[in-house]
């Protein structure tokens, strides 16, 4: 199975001797004021059905393609599931009233596709359903406003068995799931996002097989890439015609890019991993066709285009998603077809628990990169940071992640004050969750989840949003 370790660092941590610094040894943090973002910026949490929900084969939910990859317990690091995850299914009333009492007023869910279509296609299960109903009219009914991601990661086992997103009748597939969704509870969702990091899951899933469902090689990669941009695309379209006064937009994992050292070498280098982490899905979607010159080995996905399909990987989004965590700075390597690779933040670095260096003036410089697109509007749609966090005596002091909060946010709003439309900010995540192959381990909720006894505890985080977004 081929192994592009460069690649793991866009969900997964790589391994690292590094510590988090302590927080008396961070610089002065700025003084956030909910103010200067404006009257209608959007502040929430985003969140992810297979991390969240559990209920993994109840009330008639088929198996996705994480069920079957995380039934072998030797993929997850702490050889942990999604079966309960953090019971978000049976749970979700009272979750949904705490995020009310912390004052973030937007709930990003995603709907599990195996969960509504139990086989990827065909019968609806009415349960699955149900459950979603009844989960937005509690948003609702609390003054929170759902955001509905179509796609985060969980494909039905039932379509990966025919292929999955390397089968072009996906775009099919994409397109009936999409229009179930938008026909059952459109009625009630204005904003939309069509797909989570399509680079994330088409390079870990069909690149380097190292999450599901785990198939690798280039032929793989490169088509589901391409079946991914016309879904991406699709899936736009079928939400603006379905659902009245609709605000979709899509969502990109992202990170800035610089090399180690400014020699031509190290430049291209830094030039091809741009392509892979932040320009592959942007610039079909916008009519640019795929970034070829930086990247030669794109070029063989013509094998997979058809005529007709650069228009129909065109849409005019309302918004882009952006999901930053970290910088990368890149250097030339061996690595195969890429040649290049990411190098590992120095040894003072400051470093979250993933191993992922603690660069805010990092998401200024993607907003302003993506900026560049003239984009009508940007939102970051996941920011957050993974620590070792502790209970003690009932309350989890996570001043660490306070000050990443705070120092990202600075920048966030630097990029505003030049006139970069940024409209909202998803903090990753809510609760303490499911973290894809690295297990229950990594924490990154603003709320502790004792996995266990599925008891929350407000973290200090969770405490300065409140305090943060409090009506006056």
């Amino acid at each position: 199975m081929l192994k592009l370790k460069f690649l793991r660092f866009l969900t997964s941590s790589s391994s690292t001797n590094q510590k988090s610094l302590p927080f008396d040894q961070k610089p002065d943090e700025p003084e956030i004021n909910v103010k200067d973002f404006g009257d209608g910026f959007k502040w929430g949490v985003a969140t992810a059905a297979y991390q969240i929900e559990g209920g993994w084969n109840s009330d008639g939910k088929g198996e996705s393609i994480w069920d079957r990859f995380t039934s072998n317990p030797g993929h997850v690091k702490d050889r942990t599931n999604g079966q309960e995850a953090t019971d978000f299914y049976n749970r979700y009333e009272d979750d949904l009233r705490l995020l009310k009492t912390l004052n973030l007023d937007n709930f990003r869910f995603s709907f599990s596709w195996s969960r509504l279509l139990p086989e990827g296609i065909g019968k609806v299960n009415e349960k699955g359903v149900d459950f979603y109903n009844k989960m937005i009219d509690t948003c609702l009914e609390l003054g929170i406003d759902p955001w509905a991601m179509l796609y985060h990661w969980d494909l039905p086992q039932k379509l990966e068995d025919k292929g999955g997103w390397c089968n072009r009748d996906i775009v099919d597939w994409f397109s009936d799931y999409t229009e179930l969704c938008t026909r059952r509870f459109g009625d009630r969702i204005q904003h939309w996002m069509v797909l989570n990091e399509p680079a994330s899951f088409t390079t870990l899933g069909y690149l380097s097989g190292m999450h599901a469902p785990q198939k690798a090689g280039l032929s793989k990669f490169l088509a589901s890439v391409h079946h991914a941009c016309l879904c991406q695309a699709e899936g736009g379209r079928i939400v603006r015609n379905n659902v009245k006064d609709s605000h979709v937009g899509t969502s990109f994992s992202c990170a800035h890019t610089e090399p180690q050292k400014n020699t031509l070498w190290h430049r291209k280098a830094s030039d091809r991993l741009d392509v892979m982490l932040n320009r592959l899905f942007i610039e079909p979607s916008l009519g640019m066709g795929y970034p070829y010159n930086e990247l030669p080995f794109i070029r063989k996905i013509d094998r997979f285009i058809l005529p007709d399909d650069p228009d129909k990987m065109k849409f005019d989004f309302d918004f882009i998603g952006l999901q930053n965590y970290f910088r990368v700075t890149s250097k030339p390597s061996l690595l195969p077809f890429v040649w290049a690779n990411r190098v590992k933040p120095a040894p003072t670095s400051e470093v979250t628990e993933m191993g992922w260096e603690v660069s805010p003036e990092g998401i200024y410089d993607i907003i302003r990169q993506f900026a560049k697109y003239n984009i009508k509007e940007i939102i970051v749609s996941e920011n957050g940071a993974a620590f070792k966090d502790h209970l003690v005596d009932g309350r989890v002091h996570d001043l660490q992640r306070i000050s990443y909060f705070k120092r990202y946010l600075h920048h966030i709003l630097r990029a505003k004050a030049e006139g970069i439309n940024v409209t909202g900010y998803f903090a990753w995540t809510y609760v303490d969750n499911f973290e894809w192959d690295e297990g229950i381990r990594p924490r990154f909720g603003l709320v502790y989840n004792d996995f266990k006894t599925q008891q929350r505890i407000v973290k200090d985080s969770g405490l300065w949003f409140q305090e943060l977004l409090k009506r006056e």
